[in-house]
């Protein structure tokens, strides 16, 4: 009888695959995430369902760009530490080298429109994968009554009262909690998760995760926290405490660690300190580097190599501004995407060891039903920035609304938005199709219309 157990992919072919799915990690978390889910899950069958969820779950608690974290913790699953390192790195390189090329472009010339054109056409395509993707992983999550409320509140307190994203998930664990000791059924979603090693999936049986201890633990901390933190010493010896690139990496070193909630939660920290105490960019500025990391593939947290490379470019010190801005990009990089490493790492072990605990099953089932309200949160913002040229911010005691001024509507971007959607869903095109023509038509209108 012919073997169908699964088998071990090579770490090349994995490294192909990893670079597909980096090459198609467009539409922040959401959509990068269901890229995976599709590649991994669907076509590949190299995770299960549940151990995938399981991994997301942990990767939503950390600080840092989820989506990256979640590449790193299944390429370790598979291959330790040579895949998490290759599929975390090939995650984060095409959006890095896009960024800096975008940035030297960006303060050369300050003249952009061909890259705002095409960007006026990806932004739409763009949204309608983040629709997908929130109905995607809604379908897997939301499996009764109880998380689908758990997710409707999730999305009233961030969208409408502006509760931090670390209290969402907080509040939400104690929920899963305790209601996992009340009432299993409705709060122990995530089944598999919960199993023993020997319950694994038929998927999962070449994952070989490699045991907690407290060896391992120093060694991973003493690797990564001496990578971290030794080019921040040699900057200060080369340069001294006050150059803009020791500000940098201490500024983003510190961010890197409360970053929860991904890049929007963290914009208005980083435009707070990056534009009225290092005054490296203006607040407009701010949302242009948005803009590119939005429509970039790549976490988009990448956002911070923008600010850094017009940080250095205007405060170069001893080096010509186009390599203080690589410099300062490069450092910058370094500290944001090296702890997401290491809490992966780190963590990843312990957190596999816990599968087999219901307790944790039933909190980590209630924070993804509440997370699944966040990231819709995301795509509904993104939508009314995406179509709408201006939005305000209105308050009626602690309910905080985002009006957009219906004139500011861009029909150019409704239209491709529909193209998108009916590509999308009605056709059910994939996404390299959909964002090939939404950026076609983009580019076309745009050039067109300016």
């Amino acid at each position: 009888m012919a073997d169908h157990s699964p088998q071990r992919p090579t770490l090349s072919e994995a490294t192909r695959t990893w670079a597909q799915v980096a090459a198609l990690s467009f539409g922040g978390p959401a959509g990068q995430i269901a890229v995976m889910h599709r590649i991994l899950v669907d076509e590949k069958k190299w995770i299960s369902e549940d151990r995938f969820l399981h991994a997301l779950n942990f990767c939503m608690l950390l600080p840092g760009p989820e989506a990256q974290q979640l590449a790193t913790y299944i390429g370790w699953l598979m291959h330790g530490v040579r895949g998490g390192l290759v599929a975390g790195g090939l995650f984060i390189l095409p959006g890095a080298i896009s960024i800096l090329v975008l940035s030297m472009i960006y303060a050369e010339y300050q003249q952009t429109v061909a890259v705002q054109a095409l960007f006026f056409g990806l932004k739409p395509a763009v949204l309608a994968i983040v629709f997908e993707a929130v109905l995607r992983i809604g379908k897997r999550v939301l499996k009764n009554p109880t998380m689908y409320v758990i997710a409707a509140v999730s999305f009233i307190a961030i969208f409408f009262f502006g509760v931090p994203f670390p209290l969402i998930v907080l509040t939400a664990g104690i929920v899963g909690f305790v209601g996992g000791r009340l009432a299993p059924e409705r709060f122990q979603v995530l089944k598999g998760a919960a199993g023993s090693a020997g319950s694994d999936s038929m998927a999962d049986l070449h994952l070989v995760p490699v045991p907690p201890s407290w060896s391992r633990s120093l060694k991973v901390s003493a690797i990564c926290l001496t990578l971290w933190f030794g080019p921040l010493l040699a900057l200060y010896a080369w340069l001294g405490s006050q150059s803009v690139y020791l500000q940098q990496g201490l500024f983003f070193s510190k961010a890197a660690c409360v970053t929860f909630g991904g890049a929007y939660a963290l914009l208005a920290y980083i435009q707070q300190q990056a534009v009225e105490v290092f005054h490296w960019v203006l607040a407009p500025e701010m949302l242009d580097g948005l803009g590119m990391a939005e429509t970039t593939p790549g976490p988009l947290i990448m956002v911070v190599q923008f600010v850094a490379y017009l940080g250095a470019y205007r405060h170069p010190g001893p080096l010509s501004p186009m390599a203080a801005g690589i410099l300062g990009s490069a450092v910058t990089t370094w500290v944001t995407f090296v702890p997401c490493f290491y809490w992966i790492f780190l963590g990843a072990p312990y957190i596999e060891r816990l599968r087999g605990n219901r307790q944790l099953t039933a909190a980590l089932s209630t924070i993804t039903a509440a997370v699944v309200g966040v990231v819709l949160n995301l795509a509904v913002w993104f939508a009314i920035h995406t179509l709408f040229a201006k939005v305000t911010t209105q308050h009626y005691g602690p309910i905080k609304l985002e009006i957009p001024e219906w004139s500011t509507l861009s029909w150019g971007a409704a239209v491709i938005a529909v193209v998108a959607m009916l590509l999308t869903f009605r056709y059910h095109k994939g996404m390299v199709l959909t964002l090939s023509v939404c950026a076609v038509l983009g580019t076309a209108w745009y050039l067109a219309t300016h």
